[in-house]
């Protein structure tokens, strides 16, 4: 059975106490170790949970072994997206079709270890938050470029948003149905979660964790997938590249007009240009801050435009859950027949 939209938490059911979104893609290496790591831990909790896994159009025996692992794991939910629609928008689809009073996001890599969600759990019962944020305490398995590119992201982020974003923290937290539930009544597509879940202010904590090395298979998010996820989170959390943009023109037309005053002071004492190499040099810098006004207008045109069509950020092609439930008895069988 096909759809096109995932089961919504409120479409059927008891709502279990913790929902566990995994979004996945070509995972097939390390399937089987995170199975065996994830479920011990659930099931250690002593409380009702599901694990919602998005399979973001996955090429390789991810869904195979996803419908292997359904028969025997009760509590495995598989949803299915039409076609490889990107990281953030397979936790949004698991995000609007998770049921639980508290939802984790978690990789399948295993380098967020899944021990820890136990902790996340107890401390926003402890605490009473609504937002617990998993915190890299650890990342000496991270290469030397990944550890200071992402200082830099976050400290950037800090100073253009004015948000408070917890250093190191990822995609790895727990949320309260409340806080899922403003998310997900969100109007944009093209959401950036770790930074959409702080602009909200709910009350949080933190709890911290080594992360470890990729357990099996080959990294999902390449140098050009992170630029992109920079960009988009530049432009959708933060005005101060379009002020930018704003001082670089008044900047040059101050120049501009210095410049002006120069040559009619040296046309008037007789004095004599120069040269063509000082030319050159000041058109081409003005035409480089043209050329990058020009660059962070369109980033901000682009995104209102794709917002403006209003287009799904991905299409559900089967949820586990909704085919089960949909499946007709005998006696609807019957009444067809007959």
């Amino acid at each position: 059975m096909e759809v096109d939209t995932p089961l919504s938490s409120t479409d059927i059911g008891p709502s279990p106490a913790l929902t566990v979104v995994v979004p996945m893609y070509n995972e097939e290496d390390v399937l089987p170790l995170f199975v065996d790591r994830m479920r011990p831990v659930l099931d250690g909790l002593q409380a009702d949970y599901e694990v919602v896994a998005v399979d973001d159009g996955s090429k390789d025996a991810t869904p195979v072994l996803l419908q292997r692992f359904l028969r025997d794991w009760p509590q495995l939910r598989v949803v299915r997206l039409r076609a490889n629609a990107g990281h953030q928008a397979a936790i949004s689809a698991g995000l609007l079709a998770a049921r639980g009073e508290w939802i984790v996001t978690i990789d399948a890599d295993l380098q967020d270890p899944p021990e820890t969600i136990a902790d996340m759990y107890h401390a926003a019962l402890e605490q009473d938050v609504d937002v617990v944020y998993g915190v890299r305490t650890d990342r000496s398995t991270d290469s030397a470029f990944k550890r200071h590119t992402a200082g830099a992201f976050y400290r950037l982020m800090r100073r253009l948003s004015k948000l408070d974003i917890s250093h190191d923290a990822g995609d790895f937290r727990l949320m309260s149905r409340a806080t899922v539930d403003a998310v997900n009544a969100l109007p944009e597509n093209n959401r950036v979660l770790r930074l959409v879940v702080p602009t909200l202010g709910f009350p949080s904590t933190t709890v911290g964790y080594r992360r470890d090395e990729r357990a099996a298979g080959e990294s999902k998010y390449p140098l050009s997938k992170m630029i992109r996820l920079s960009v988009d989170s530049v432009t959708g959390f933060s005005l101060a590249p379009l002020r930018l943009a704003s001082w670089f023109s008044v900047i040059g037309f101050a120049v501009a007009i210095l410049l002006m005053i120069y040559v009619v002071i040296s046309k008037i004492n007789g004095g004599v240009a120069s040269g063509w190499a000082s030319t050159v040099v000041i058109v081409a810098a003005f035409s480089a801050l043209q050329l990058l006004c020009l660059g962070i207008l369109g980033e901000y045109v682009g995104r209102t435009y794709n917002a403006m069509q209003q287009r799904p950020a991905y299409y559900v092609a089967y949820d586990s859950l909704r085919a089960t439930e949909l499946q007709p008895t005998d006696e609807d069988r019957h009444v067809v027949e007959r």
